[in-house]
């Protein structure tokens, strides 16, 4: 059963979340593990399956972006992120800015990093993440209503402009971490950390 089937929802990206909430919360009450304390171990370890199969399923459908990456997925018979074909990538049109961020990042590795190439880091990122809010804008509307109002036949289509488009987010996300890092800031709050990504 995949997490659509879970609400009985159509493999669609529209969703109502409030609706699905109350879903959620309806279907909770009947499968947590509490409920089934009671019951024969095999019972219980089925409501348990329920339970943890609804929280993940709402955990997803919840979110527009997960909802997307879901879908690619089901879509291409994978339940998981494995065998993903596309990796993220540097969005040809991203790619000579790409170039002048990368280059700065060396140099602040190389040198260390002084105001100016602080300032310079910090308009980069904020660039990058005003992309990444078109990005997601893109993604959760107008893509997302084309793939619902569309036939089987256009739908090979737009899953690939959909599996493009979180690429491109998955890249600028990448980059604005790094540039968080270099930086020796935690992304989104402008704090200095001590602990670095693996």
């Amino acid at each position: 059963m995949n997490y659509f089937e879970v609400f009985g929802l159509p493999r669609r990206l529209g969703i109502d979340v409030a609706e699905l909430q109350r879903q959620f919360y309806e279907l909770s009450r009947r499968y947590h593990p509490d409920f089934h304390a009671g019951a024969p171990p095999d019972e219980q370890a089925s409501a348990l399956d329920a339970s943890a199969r609804l929280n993940a399923a709402y955990r997803t459908l919840r979110d527009p972006v997960a909802r997307i990456e879901y879908l690619v997925r089901l879509e291409e018979g994978r339940e998981t992120k494995e065998g993903a074909a596309v990796k993220a990538q540097a969005p040809p049109e991203l790619l000579e800015e790409m170039f002048e961020i990368q280059e700065a990042l060396a140099e602040a590795k190389a040198g260390g990093l002084d105001e100016g190439t602080r300032a310079t880091l910090r308009a980069q990122r904020e660039r990058l993440r005003e992309r990444l809010r078109e990005a997601d804008a893109k993604l959760a509307g107008p893509l997302s209503a084309a793939w619902d109002a569309a036939d089987d036949s256009g739908r090979p289509k737009l899953r690939e402009l959909l599996k493009q488009g979180l690429a491109t987010r998955a890249y600028l996300k990448t980059v604005i971490e790094d540039l968080g890092q270099a930086l020796g800031e935690e992304e989104g709050t402008g704090e200095h950390v001590a602990h670095h990504r693996h």
